[in-house]
Order: C-alpha cells, then sequence, then structure tokens
C-alpha cells in the first residue's frame, strides 16, 4: 500500500508515567491505534552541552490526517520545552493492520 495514508509518529519522555499519559490518551481519543514504548537512552546537545538521559521512546501508529491533533496533544501532555515529534511516513505495511489502524482511529461524528 503506498498512498500516504499511515505514519509512525515518534516521541521521547523523561519516564514511565509522562509515556503512559500521553499513550493512554492518544488511543483513548482515536487518534493511535496503537502505542508502542520502550526504554531507551538518548545522547544530545542541548543549550550548549552534550547530555545522556534514559527516555521512553513512544512509536504511534497512526493516520496522516491526524499529524497535527497527535502532535497538538503531545505538547499540551509534555514537560520538554522542545519535545521530539516526527512524522514519519508508512510506504507499505499489512493490509489487514493498516485497515485495524483505519477501524481503531475512527472517531464518530458529534451527536
Amino acid at each position: 500500500m503506498l498512498d500516504g495514508k499511515y505514519l509512525v509518529v515518534m516521541t521521547t519522555c523523561p519516564g514511565d508515567e509522562q509515556a503512559t499519559r500521553i499513550a493512554a490518551a492518544l488511543v483513548e481519543k482515536k487518534l493511535a491505534a496503537c502505542v508502542q514504548a520502550s526504554h531507551i537512552v538518548s545522547t544530545y546537545r542541548w543549550q550548549g552541552a552534550v547530555e545522556t538521559a534514559p527516555e521512553v521512546r513512544l512509536l504511534i501508529k497512526a493516520k496522516v490526517a491526524d499529524y497535527d491533533a497527535i502532535a497538538a496533544l503531545i505538547v499540551a501532555l509534555h514537560s520538554y520545552e522542545n519535545p521530539e515529534i516526527l512524522g514519519v511516513p508508512v510506504i507499505a505495511g499489512s493490509q489487514p493492520y493498516l485497515d485495524w489502524i483505519d477501524t481503531e482511529t475512527r472517531r464518530q461524528a458529534p451527536s
């Protein structure tokens, strides 16, 4: 499937509590079908100094059309001054899995 309809959004959080809160909010609001969390160690330059810190990386499975809402929710719930929010296009995928993303992110119209 090469229609540019899906993406994986990546972000990092300082710990499990914030990562769980963001992941749950994204799935509850049907902005993401699935959010995977993994512990990582990041090395980066921030305000002129090289830093190394443990983080939790979130991989958010979603639709391109929801990117702006996903980014806004991450910013609203995140403690970092400049959180990583990267949308990576999905260029191919298992059709049953992509169909599942569609089903799980289909929001009901307001009544």
